[in-house]
Parts: structure tokens; C-alpha cells; sequence
């Protein structure tokens, strides 16, 4: 698989800008400022419907425009499919593939796959479990498209959940129990919901373990081992100790997740918030058996980060059908600068192989000589085939 065309109109920086790429190496030069982040923000952003840089969708539209618009052709096999995405801020967006319009947006997942390395990965290591969870669930999507719906579902859900404990808290307040009758029935949705995410999840996790233990070696030398594992938390983010056996059955999951919801519910009505459910879980990042977060040094977060990238770039050229899809579509994103030499190397080393790497960087020296390939120089927002 490869991005061979992309368009973007409105995107960030770009009023207009059109690309040819090849498969192979490519990188996009330019110092910091110039639009290269740009570029292949708009081709993940394809991929996942997700930013790497942003939550929202309004920064991804440039200043003074109503909306933004990425097209990019894709060659999956022998396969040329064109894939179209209207952005617009604070509304929902449209899609378009091959052409014709699609009633529901997510139905362009998919057809695009892509693993993208970034210095916002540390914070996969070292920041908060929100970034962990959404790693998890957009390499999810990426498996399976329908997921997507999954998630939106039982977003929608919690959302209206934490509407009626607020509305309870409120009737409490006042010196009313409140009518709470509705709750038993969005308990029942959030708990089905839920726990067709968290036995994903786990599932996924099992695929990664292997690829992220013989990654991180690769990246850091042989210094180490490093473990992930799911972690269900409750109430204010306390652990509770469940057998990961449980977690892939989704039925025990939800019978779980049903109980946890009726132990803390006069706990949540006082909050006004969900307690339970897979948006308060986390994955737990060990290293020799020690917590990565708070323990790791700076080269070995770093590695850790890494081998979650490269792991997810195995699990999903593993399972697909090479022959028809062909590999993700790798994305660095000034990650060299970031490495120490060692470490540069072995990423390089890595990922050459790919059927497409797209790489950018503040100067062509910090691409290692692994990845020398086309060269397309960014100034000012122009993109031009450089030496």
C-alpha cells in the first residue's frame, strides 16, 4: 500500500498544494514553521480520522477558511482508489470514495492504513492514560473500521449517562432522591458497549506483546525487557486485579462492568460522572518489572514509544492480506532529531524495508543514510523535488 497523489485545499497552512510520491523512501525537508508536518498529518489524518498534534478538528482548517479538503489516491495491490474527506469545523465531516459520496463517514476507513512516529509519542510512555487508550483504539479502527462505530457509540452513551447522574446530583442537592429509574437502562447500554471495547482491547494487547518485547530490543540494544498489560481502574483510578483471561470475554466484562456501576453509584451521582468503563482504564508499561512512567530513563521511554510504533506497524501487516493491501504506510515526523545516534540507526534499519516510508525533517543530515530516497524540499509552504 501507498499514498501516490494528495491534494489538499484549506488544510493547515495550504491554500492549495498537489504532490505525486512514489513508493519507497520520501522526505519532506524544511525548517520548523515551513508546512512539512502538514503533509502528512493530512495522510494520517485519512487513515484515522485522528490528529496527532490536535484534539479537535477546527485547527486542521486553515485560518479564514469555512473547511478543508484531503484527497489522496491509494494504491492497495494493484489497486488505484481514491479517497476524499471534507473537513469541517465543528461539524460533521463528509467522505467521498471513488468519487461517490458516502453516508457514513467512517465508511472510508480502511482503505488507508498508516503507523506514524512523532515526538508526541513520549507521551505515550509518560503521560496520562488517555493517550494510551486512544493508541489502542485507533490501531483498533485501523484492524477493523467498524470499531469506529464502537467508539462513537459508547461515547455517546457515557455522555448521556453523565448527564443524568449530574441531574441526579443536582435532585440530590435540592434534598431529592430524583427519578433514577432512566439510569438502570444506560448502566445496561454502557455495559455492553463497554465491554465490547475492553475484550478488544485485550485482545489487541496479546497481538502487540510479542512484537513490542522483540521491538524494544531491536531499538535499544538488547537492554531490558519490556511488557504492556491492561489495566482496568474504578472510582478515582484505583486498580483492580482482574485475570486478563476474564477480559477477552466480553459477557464476564459486561457482568463486571454491570456490578462496578452498582457498588459506585451513589459515589458517581455525587461526582456527576461515569467511574467505570474502558474510558477510565489504562496500560501498564513495565521495563525489567518496573512502572516505565517514573522509572524509565529519557533513551528508554524513548525506545518503548518506538517499539509501540513498530509493533502496531507488525500487527497490522500480519493481519492483512499483503498480496491485496500490501504494508501501512509508514510516517516519521521529525522523529530523528529527537534520537540519540544508536538509536537512529536501529529505527532506520527497521524501517527501510517499508513498502512506503515518508519522513520529514528540519535538515536532510538528520535523515540517516539507511533512508536516502526522494527528497521534496518545504519552504513557505511550497513543496519542491530538492537534490
Amino acid at each position: 500500500m501507498y499514498v501516490s497523489d494528495l491534494a489538499l485545499t484549506d488544510f493547515r497552512s495550504y491554500q492549495h498544494v498537489v504532490l505525486s510520491l512514489e513508493p519507497g523512501i520520501t522526505a519532506f525537508v524544511g525548517q520548523n514553521g515551513q508546512g512539512k508536518t502538514n503533509l502528512v498529518e493530512a495522510i494520517a489524518y485519512l487513515a484515522t480520522f485522528s490528529s496527532h498534534r490536535v484534539a479537535g478538528d477546527a485547527a486542521l482548517v486553515r485560518a479564514g477558511a469555512e473547511r478543508a479538503f484531503v484527497q489522496a489516491k491509494v494504491v492497495r495491490g494493484d489497486r488505484p482508489v481514491l479517497l476524499e474527506l471534507e473537513i469541517v469545523a465543528g461539524r460533521a465531516n463528509r467522505a467521498r470514495l471513488n468519487r461517490s459520496p458516502l453516508t457514513r463517514t467512517r465508511d472510508l476507513l480502511g482503505h488507508l492504513r498508516t503507523v506514524l512516529f512523532a515526538p508526541e509519542d513520549l507521551a505515550l510512555v509518560k503521560g496520562d492514560p488517555d493517550g494510551r487508550r486512544r493508541f489502542l483504539d485507533d490501531l483498533l479502527t485501523l484492524l477493523g473500521p467498524r470499531m469506529a462505530g464502537v467508539r462513537s457509540d459508547y461515547e455517546r452513551v457515557v455522555k448521556q449517562r453523565n448527564a443524568l447522574l449530574k441531574t441526579a446530583a443536582s435532585a440530590r442537592r435540592a434534598g431529592s432522591d430524583g427519578d433514577i429509574r432512566t439510569l438502570d437502562v444506560w448502566d445496561a447500554k454502557a455495559a455492553a458497549i463497554g465491554a465490547e471495547l475492553v475484550a478488544a482491547r485485550v485482545r489487541l494487547l496479546r497481538m502487540l506483546r510479542p512484537h513490542v518485547q522483540t521491538a524494544y530490543e531491536q531499538v535499544s540494544g538488547g537492554q531490558g525487557t519490556a511488557e504492556v498489560a491492561y489495566r482496568v481502574r474504578v472510582g478515582s483510578g484505583d486498580a483492580e486485579e482482574v485475570e486478563e483471561d476474564e477480559l477477552v470475554d466480553a459477557a464476564a466484562v459486561e457482568t463486571r462492568l454491570l456490578e462496578a456501576m452498582r457498588r459506585l453509584r451513589s459515589r458517581e451521582i455525587e461526582r456527576g460522572v461515569s467511574l467505570v468503563g474502558p474510558h477510565r482504564d489504562d496500560v501498564d508499561l513495565t521495563l525489567g518489572g518496573l512502572p516505565a512512567k517514573g522509572y524509565a530513563s529519557h533513551g528508554e521511554s524513548w525506545s518503548f514509544a518506538l517499539a509501540l510504533r513498530l509493533a502496531s506497524y507488525e500487527v497490522l501487516r500480519t493481519e492483512h492480506d499483503l498480496d491485496v493491501d500490501g504494508e501501512p504506510v509508514l510516517i516519521l515526523d521529525d522523529v530523528f532529531a529527537e534520537l540519540d545516534a544508536r538509536r537512529r540507526e536501529r529505527l532506520a534499519a527497521l524501517v527501510a524495508p517499508a513498502q512506503q516510508v515518508l519522513i520529514t525533517a528540519a535538515v536532510a543530515e538528520d535523515v540517516p543514510a539507511a533512508l536516502t530516497g526522494a527528497r521534496l524540499d518545504v519552504v513557505n509552504g511550497t513543496v519542491g523535488r530538492g537534490a
